[in-house]
């Protein structure tokens, strides 16, 4: 995505490729419920990454032409892999830039965004790429989530230094972890119209153990993790107190814990 500096701070490994697979399955209803495209429209998704989402919204809409963009070539090469597996037929997987996809302008229906613009130095930019791929009418709709939403019980210090630190490696990288309570201004900056944000909330405590390993232990405990290297070597925080704060992440998922979260999702019109 040239001009816009993306920086992928969770990294492109198989551990991550399964985090964000584990991370779909464990949210699909929160995120894709009221999002499906009729029959014959044309949708892209920008940004697929492995194909985590791809697969859903393929399943969801199964009569929609979808066309799924990256950068990556890894990625690209695993939601290839991802959506030949579950046989969805009515999707084209193409690694090509954000900014820069050989695509013509107005010649989509709808354009899905998720876990994407928290990456970019520039989303307003991106934003305004995307845009122009739209027919008039056309929709938008922009999936973040916002570090600054999580919070859990037992609560521990050293979890949100932990999750701070992940903060800041994407704020270095050119990106924000804290996107998702921008999006409605975003998405006007950028000409579009009608914006409604509404958030998605998981909770997922002792009465749902099945979320809670899913999403706190294996999504956001995981992708907390992922970051320890990258935190060290930058000086945020030392060994011991990171360890401590994954450690009472992966508390919170017991019987007698709870963590909750904040996605956003905002709809928009071209």
């Amino acid at each position: 995505m040239s001009g816009a500096a993306p920086v992928y701070v969770h990294g492109y490994d198989a551990s991550e490729h399964q985090r964000l697979h584990d991370q779909a399955g464990a949210l699909e209803a929160l995120l894709h419920a009221g999002t499906a495209y009729p029959p014959g429209s044309a949708v892209l998704e920008a940004g697929c990454g492995v194909g985590a989402q791809t697969v859903v919204l393929a399943r969801n809409s199964p009569q929609a032409r979808i066309v799924a963009v990256d950068v990556s070539p890894a990625s690209i090469a695993e939601a290839r892999r991802r959506v030949e597996a579950a046989g969805c037929d009515n999707v084209r997987v193409l690694q090509a830039d954000i900014l820069d996809l050989p695509l013509a302008e107005a010649s989509f229906d709808h354009v899905f965004v998720c876990f994407v613009l928290e990456h970019l130095s520039d989303p307003l930019c991106a934003l305004g790429a995307l845009r122009r791929l739209l027919r008039p009418g056309g929709t938008i709709t922009v999936i973040e989530g916002d570090h600054g939403s999580a919070f859990f019980h037992p609560d521990h210090a050293d979890a949100r230094a932990a999750i701070a630190c992940l903060v800041e490696l994407q704020r270095r990288a050119g990106g924000d972890a804290l996107i998702g309570r921008r999006l409605t201004r975003l998405l006007q900056q950028a000409g579009f119209a009608g914006a409604r944000t509404a958030p998605r909330t998981v909770h997922a405590d002792g009465g749902c153990p099945e979320l809670a390993e899913a999403f706190t232990r294996r999504t956001f405990a995981a992708m907390v993790a992922a970051t320890r290297d990258a935190a060290l070597r930058a000086g945020l925080i030392a060994p011991a107190r990171f360890d401590a704060g994954v450690a009472a992440l992966h508390r919170t998922a017991a019987a007698d814990g709870a963590l909750c979260y904040t996605f956003f999702k905002t709809v928009a019109v071209r």
